[in-house]
């Protein structure tokens, strides 16, 4: 309870949508509160208003993010999205300069928000509290959506007069030379020295370097700095975090003391990129790929799931619909709502693809359409039709060309989409703007769909066959062992963003197969790090230690596993290792019980609504990684965690 001494502040919500808690947001800097305590939300629309009456203390040159200081000396930091530092402003526009009054409700920035979905890693957006020392207590809102301007999000309890108003730390400046400078030599050393950077830049909130060898960075080093507030690795970048305001005079002091030349974003991000091996880069881009269609897809695998209840006998001898023929209707409606993801899949793709091939995505759209044309006949189908010996066929200048489709094929459309994007460019740098509407996609489109039918999909189908038939086989001769190995590796493979393959390689038995045995064993490891982390929870003293896991946990049951594992689990190690070992065994429990998915829904407690075999063995995996992780983290942690 607040003392009533303390002077109230009231933080309206800056912008409208709905609330969720810092440590559900993907970013360590806000996930960890390594810049201070507050809230996020989820926008519904692409407007930012001052949250109180004050001055604007803080504009980027990058539109991402903007600072604001209370009439009574509250500082907030609203960033929109994560990783939108790398947009460079596009669809960003800002309405107030630094200095500049603003009252509650103040327009000060706008932006695209479907625009940031499709190009940052989140539109979740942080407001923090960058000088918490004078906070003595605070509320946050109960309800789960605001509305910009109007809402109350925080209410705050002032510390008494005596405290400073910003922290006496960040106010600390070097005996001589600029503000900063020893920080910022200490800071290079740190990281291994002027040798070791290939380039460095700053957003509003950190330093971020590529370096040549991350290996050799002294963390006790940065971290025992009284500016550094956290450090991580990511992308291919260092990130050194500072705090707004703070990190643009240590940056200066940096290039100024060190003579360390000053680079753009894209100029660490492209060094960055470099350190990455081919296999790392190809990891990356299959993951910009199918993030931006997998809200399509797990939601899509949800309804699946609803249908699969309704059609399938679960816990009796008779199914819902056959209990009561009534709800057939709906079963069918509810099926063709959710299969036309799976169905248009290649659509979905070609469209993602394109665009991240440099191409136009509508033609993308159009080239995934091409590959699931009605004209086509399935590729399931077509296989008994060979068989049979009346496979239909083109015949093109004496050549027999199959007239098979694509449905719910990944690699066929994956290499058209590369080479249509690649001609889509060539195209547009040698033909004259007034005749690239009528030359450029006709002839790019025209040149790929000649390619997918003759060339591309006959060879990326029998290589998507072979991949297929392969995992088969592996889990057919050596179930145990394979879904012990898969269980203990997927989330360290989380960790380096390896996950993002087995997507495809999901997708692409449920296409070729009906069923997925991998994605059962997905959802078991988040259940397993929920577990984890809630044991951390129970064992913790420290209220920040218990409140980040309480919430992390919450999100890992439901299929959102990074706050656990970064913020809490990976940190401790031993909550991480115990996750591991419960989904290890689980994994191959329910792959000897032969458990299968038919999509790929919600991770975590839901998953259950996608399992299409075996439920009863799904259930007692689950079991098993509640479990297990459970008591082996709070076992270790009662002897570790002392106060």
């Amino acid at each position: 309870m607040a003392n009533q001494g303390n002077k109230k502040e009231i933080i309206f919500a800056p912008l409208s949508g709905k609330v969720t808690p810092l440590e559900n947001v993907p970013d360590p800097t806000f996930s960890g509160k390594m810049m201070g305590d507050g809230l996020a939300i989820e926008p519904t629309d692409g407007k930012v208003v001052s949250p109180v009456d004050g001055e604007v203390v803080l504009t980027f040159p990058t539109k991402h993010a903007v600072g604001i200081k209370s009439k009574s000396g509250i500082e907030l930091l609203i960033h929109i999205g994560i990783e939108t530092v790398s947009m460079d402003g596009e669809g960003f526009e800002v309405h107030v300069k630094q200095g500049e009054q603003v009252r509650v409700g103040d327009p000060l920035i706008t932006f695209d928000l479907q625009l940031i979905k499709e190009k940052a890693s989140s539109h979740t957006t942080p407001i923090i509290i960058t000088n918490g020392d004078r906070v003595a207590s605070y509320e946050g809102t109960e309800d789960n959506t605001v509305i910009a301007g109007e809402s109350t999000l925080l209410e705050l309890f002032l510390q008494g007069d005596d405290v400073p108003a910003s922290n006496a730390k960040e106010k600390k400046k070097a005996g001589q030379g600029m503000e900063y400078s020893e920080d910022a030599e200490k800071i290079v050393a740190a990281v291994g020295g002027l040798e070791n950077i290939d380039a460095a830049t700053h957003c509003v909130t950190r330093l971020r370097f590529a370096l040549t060898d991350e290996a050799i960075v002294d963390k006790d080093a940065l971290e025992n700095l009284d500016i550094v507030k956290g450090t991580f690795s990511a992308n291919g970048q260092y990130q050194v975090v500072i705090g707004q305001g703070t990190v643009d005079k240590v940056y200066k002091a940096m290039v100024h003391e060190t003579g360390i030349q000053e680079a753009s974003k894209d100029d660490v991000k492209a060094a960055g990129g470099k350190k990455q091996n081919p296999l790392q880069r190809a990891i990356k881009t299959l993951a910009d790929i199918f993030i931006p269609i997998l809200p399509a897809i797990v939601t899509a695998g949800l309804l699946l799931g609803l249908n699969n209840i309704l059609v399938n006998p679960i816990f009796t001898d008779e199914s819902i619909i056959e209990m009561y023929p009534s709800w057939a209707g709906v079963a069918d409606i509810i099926n063709v709502i959710a299969s036309t993801a799976f169905t248009f899949l290649p659509a979905l793709i070609g469209w993602s693809a394109v665009k991240r091939f440099g191409g136009n995505p509508l033609l993308g759209i159009v080239l995934g359409l091409i590959l699931v044309h009605p004209a086509l006949m399935p590729a399931g189908d077509y296989a008994l039709a060979v068989a049979e010996g009346n496979a239909p066929t083109w015949n093109v200048f004496g050549f027999d060309v199959s007239m098979m489709g694509y449905q719910g094929q990944v690699l066929p459309v994956l290499v058209a989409a590369w080479v249509l994007a690649s001609i889509e460019k060539w195209l547009n740098k040698r033909v004259i703007d007034s005749l690239q509407l009528l030359i450029v996609a006709p002839i790019a489109l025209l040149v790929t769909g000649f390619l997918a039918f003759i060339l591309i999909g006959p060879v990326t189908f029998t290589i998507g066959s072979w991949i297929t038939d392969g995992l088969v086989a592996i889990f057919e001769a050596a179930p145990l062992i394979g879904g012990l190995i898969y269980g203990a590796l997927y989330a360290p493979l989380v960790i380096t963003g390896m996950h993002h393959t087995f997507l495809a390689v999901d997708l692409q038995l449920i296409g070729s197969t009906g069923t997925t045995f991998l994605w059962p064993i997905v959802a078991l490891s988040n259940i397993a790090q929920g577990s984890a982390v809630f044991a951390m929870f129970l064992a913790a003293k420290d209220e920040k230690l218990k409140g980040l896991a309480g919430t992390s946990g919450i999100s890992a049951w439901l299929g959102v596993t990074e706050p656990a594992m970064f913020g809490v689990n990976l940190q401790y190690r031993y909550p991480f290792y115990a996750a591991l070992i419960g989904t290890a065994i689980a994994g191959a429990f329910i792959t000897m019980g032969n458990v299968q998915a038919s999509s790929i829904g919600v991770g975590g407690i839901p998953a259950f609504l996608s399992i299409d075999s075996s439920m009863i063995s799904f259930l007692l995996g689950m079991l098993i990684v509640i479990v297990i992780p459970f008591i082996i983290t709070l076992a270790i942690a009662k002897r570790k965690i002392k106060n």
